[in-house]
């Protein structure tokens, strides 16, 4: 048999109810079944999510394992992928129709690029929903400072949607394991270390927003919260470690982990762990980050709502900042008087 061109693999936990959906719109992908392999490594699932998967034997193969994280997942997927690309998915999330072509493609048309990334739909649980595409698509790589200033803007479009040449993927395990909840993008920040990066414009990809997700936290559950701050911090210490093993440039490794190292810190003191002056410093941080080339009357209005935070503590800061954040009344107020800044290089509708 030949060798498949892209592997799908699908890590999945616990998500009966969602990974069929997940499964079938790999199944359904305008691809030659030839051309493509689909595993799903369920990380020690205890609801039906195996029971599920191994309806679609043998058209997709389930790896089982004792639950260890999302890096132990990657870690007993990866080496089983038969494919020259690898296409991530998580279990809760599903593709668009036609996001292998276009994946496919992209590499075929473009040889220096080791990974591809593209836009997404977020999906709530009651229908409602919005799309980010990239604006502004140029390729990148963390050869550079300039090349690491977009890449930190451009995350977003990379994580579970991405997909990765096998010989990038080589290079880049054993994903550390302590990496619970985090490990897609210290696998996508590697390969952005070794390789060049294309955004497509489209979006092939819907990111389903529910109460379990790890990641895009939904609600304010303190234990939630502290287990993704304490993986964020991982992130970052083991991205510190492997940036500088591969000689990415000092001035690099501290930007990227940098942006790790403060989405660590704003979750830290939304539990009350630290101080006033500790939230300005973190807040002006993360605006520099995510709205660089926000107007300056925006930039007034965001130094105005951090005078309280010099005041109170970091937890009545963060608590009042979502109390306010749940009412509609104030919701219509920043549409109409201070909407949210949109970074020039993406489209939101």
């Amino acid at each position: 048999m030949a060798r498949p061109i892209v592997s799908v693999l699908i890590d999945t936990y616990n998500h009966e109810r969602f990974i069929e959906q997940a499964i079938l719109s790999a199944l359904e992908q305008d691809f030659p079944a030839s051309d493509r392999e689909i595993l799903v490594v369920d990380d020690g699932s205890q609801d039906r999510t195996a029971e599920i998967v191994a309806k679609f034997a043998p058209r997709v193969r389930l790896i089982r394992k004792a639950n260890g994280g999302q890096a132990s997942a990657f870690n007993a997927g990866i080496p089983e992928c038969q494919g020259e690309i690898v296409s991530f998915l998580d279990g809760d999330d599903w593709w668009a129709p036609g996001k292998l072509q276009h994946v496919v493609a992209a590499f075929s048309e473009n040889p220096e690029v080791g990974m591809v990334g593209h836009g997404t739909t977020h999906v709530f649980m009651d229908g409602s929903q919005f799309t980010v595409v990239i604006a502004v698509a140029p390729r990148f790589s963390l050869a550079s400072l300039d090349g690491a200033r977009i890449f930190r803007s451009r995350r977003s479009f990379l994580g579970t949607r991405m997909s990765v040449r096998a010989s990038v993927l080589a290079k880049i395990l054993p994903v550390p394991e302590m990496i619970r909840v985090e490990a897609d993008e210290f696998v996508f920040t590697m390969a952005a270390a070794l390789s060049e990066v294309l955004i497509l414009p489209e979006s092939l990809f819907f990111y389903r927003i529910h109460a379990q997700n790890h990641f895009s936290l939904h609600g304010f559950n303190p234990a939630s919260v502290r287990r993704k701050q304490q993986s964020l911090d991982c992130l970052a210490e083991q991205l510190n470690i492997r940036l500088r093993a591969i000689n990415v440039p000092e001035e690099i490794v501290r930007l990227v982990v940098g942006a790790v190292s403060v989405e660590a810190d704003e979750l830290r003191l939304s539990l009350g762990d630290g101080y006033p002056w500790e939230t300005v410093k973190t807040e002006l941080a993360l605006y520099g980050i995510l709205h660089g080339d926000a107007p300056w009357s925006h930039r007034a209005f965001k130094y105005a709502t951090l005078v309280p935070a010099l005041l109170v503590p970091p937890r009545w800061y963060y608590g009042a900042r979502r109390w306010l954040g749940s009412s509609e009344l104030y919701r219509r107020a920043r549409r109409i008087f201070f909407p949210p800044p949109q970074p020039g290089h993406l489209r939101r509708f």
